[in-house]
């Protein structure tokens, strides 16, 4: 198959984001009823804002556009590592569980960097592909 590109879902960041998406909100379900509103909500938003930048990123027709999305990624994925700790030093979480996290987050990162770097060095241009349903026959961008 290759390492063509067709969709946010082919990228190994994006893979792993949804997994940590996951992860955190089966975490967060354990969370104190008052906290809902509070650190759950703001940890839930964060978590899920990182593999959807990567994904609106890919669907942009200019590789400034897409380095952007992913480095609004890299922000929110900082956000959950500062929520996570947090989350830590109340008892939400617990010591293992939080160590598996930062895990997860550090590699989520590294990938994060190196795709930002990896366009940052290419000197072709960003452009997605947009799929006709039930083929992978590529068809013609927008005008």
């Amino acid at each position: 198959m290759g390492n063509k590109i067709n969709s946010f879902k082919d990228l190994e960041v994006w893979k792993y984001a949804h997994e940590l998406v996951k992860l955190i909100y089966k975490y967060a379900e354990t969370f104190p009823k008052a906290e809902e509103y509070r650190i759950t909500s703001q940890l839930l938003r964060a978590v899920v804002s990182i593999p959807t930048n990567i994904a609106e990123g890919t669907g942009r027709f200019s590789k400034k556009d897409y380095i952007h999305f992913l480095i609004i990624a890299r922000g929110s994925l900082e956000e959950v590592k500062y929520l996570v700790i947090l989350c830590a030093d109340l008892g939400y979480i617990s010591p293992e569980k939080t160590s598996n996290v930062e895990t997860d987050m550090n590699k989520i990162g590294r990938m994060l960097n190196g795709l930002i770097n990896s366009l940052r060095k290419t000197n072709t241009e960003h452009q997605p592909q947009y799929l006709t349903p039930n083929t992978q026959s590529p068809t013609p961008k927008p005008q």
